[in-house]
């Protein structure tokens, strides 16, 4: 039956495939709340920079602070998708020479 297919997996993996799709699902609503929240703080630092005031311009040291935190989030969301990605891909094939490989996150932090 058509409905019975899951992206040409065996049927036993339905509950496997059933949770690697949350969990990229809760992920991905994570990326965008975060990216959300950076769009206002965008937008907060742009109307602060444009008033010229010395406080509103001393508070955007914070904002781009925490817009910096939220971009490293979102980073580390994106490469733990792609390594559980990865991961389900590798759980998935039957055999054969189809492994995915990809590259080590590194991320470079000033001390």
């Amino acid at each position: 039956m058509e409905g019975d297919r899951v992206s040409g997996l065996g049927n036993g993996r339905r509950s496997e495939n059933d949770q690697v799709l949350q969990t990229f699902q809760k992920s991905f609503v994570q990326v965008q709340s975060i990216l959300e929240q950076n769009r206002l703080l965008i937008n907060e630092i742009g109307q602060n920079h444009e008033s010229r005031s010395p406080c509103n311009l001393g508070r955007n040291v914070g904002l781009i602070r925490e817009l910096n935190d939220n971009i490293r989030r979102v980073v580390d969301l994106y490469a733990d998708l792609s390594a559980s990605f990865a991961k389900s891909m590798g759980a998935s094939s039957s055999g054969g020479d189809c492994s995915v490989r990809l590259p080590e996150h590194k991320r470079s932090r000033p001390s």
